[in-house]
């Protein structure tokens, strides 16, 4: 880097990432299928770089080991983590869930899932529990009792109501009949005015990290806390965007602009981002800094193809606290 360049002004995250969040997607990037544990010391100083306290670094690392996201150990007085058995397989199909996810639109056959239901007032907690994971599976509510999806859902509509014992409810694939109001059209279910400014917002915040990367002006600090960041405010689309068919999308759709920001910056980042992880973690452990690697897209597409039938489940700890987070989110946001 020249001395007479100025320091990059690259975005922070605007508002700061959980220190769990942080520490989940520190090791879900450079510490793949590794069963060494790294010390907590070198995990302290990793979030460091992020504004997180020694106190707050070490009660996140206690409570991932609460939920299963992280294993412990100690020698003497040493105490270190790592990444749980299976884990891995997890963070590598996640990771390319998140890397692919938005490059294309799903194909559509024309058909909504529709299901209707009444459930009493009376039974709220029904209600909420119900909204809450059919907002998870992908529907959104077009009237009160009316949930719709485009996508062929039906199977997994029936399961919920069974699981739920909710008698007064019917699951059908239909078409609409051309001429009614916009109000009244399923694709008005959901918010995609909210959702493609917040693509508009993330592409404007990171675009200039390109032309930093270009004039050579992004230290290794710089570099890994922005693609950690980076990852973090990434994260959240796969879940929030319903997904929908190209035909149901509106004009000047941005996800695809914010999508090619999102690699780039990732996969340019890595190298980078790389010696810093290794740097900290040298200060504990050059045996461990040697060991740590990045991932670009390229790279976890072939560990992706390699899983074969060792692909995730949805039975291990991180998938099933995943799955917790994202019922927690639906049941606290508006029904």
């Amino acid at each position: 880097m020249g001395k007479d360049l100025p320091k990059a002004e690259l975005p922070r995250a605007q508002s700061g990432a959980e220190p769990q969040l942080l520490l989940t997607s520190l090791l879900g990037d450079f510490w793949y299928w590794r069963d060494e544990h790294i010390p907590a010391t070198a995990l302290v100083r990793l979030l460091a770089d992020f504004g997180v306290t020694p106190d707050g670094a070490r009660a996140a690392m206690r409570r991932l080991v609460a939920r299963g996201l992280l294993d412990t150990s100690r020698s003497g007085r040493t105490t270190a983590y790592g990444i749980p058995p299976r884990t891995s397989e997890v963070i590598v199909e996640r990771t390319h869930r998140m890397l692919t996810f938005g490059v294309t639109a799903p194909e559509w056959d024309g058909r909504w899932t529709v299901v209707a239901f009444s459930v009493p007032e009376r039974d709220r907690a029904l209600r909420t529990a119900l909204r809450s994971r059919l907002r998870v599976l992908g529907f959104a509510a077009l009237y009160d009792g009316m949930w719709v999806s485009p996508r062929d859902l039906g199977e997994d509509a029936q399961d919920l109501l069974r699981q739920l014992g909710i008698e007064t409810a019917t699951v059908l694939r239909s078409t609409t009949v051309p001429g009614g109001t916009r109000q009244g059209d399923p694709v008005s279910a959901f918010d995609l005015s909210a959702l493609n400014q917040e693509y508009r917002s993330f592409a404007e915040r990171y675009e200039p990290v390109l032309d930093h990367l270009d004039a050579g002006r992004i230290s290794p600090a710089e570099a890994l806390r922005t693609r950690t960041e980076l990852r973090v405010a990434w994260r959240r689309f796969p879940e929030s965007d319903p997904d929908l068919p190209a035909e149901l999308l509106p004009a000047g759709w941005d996800r695809p602009r914010a999508q090619r920001v999102f690699v780039q910056i990732h996969d340019r980042l890595g190298p980078l981002a790389e010696i810093r992880f290794r740097q900290i973690l040298a200060t504990v452990s050059p045996e461990l800094a040697e060991l740590s690697c990045h991932h670009d897209s390229a790279a976890i597409a072939e560990l992706y193809a390699s899983l074969g039938d060792r692909r995730p489940h949805g039975d291990t700890p991180f998938e099933q606290a995943a799955q917790a987070r994202r019922l927690d989110e639906a049941t606290r946001s508006k029904s």
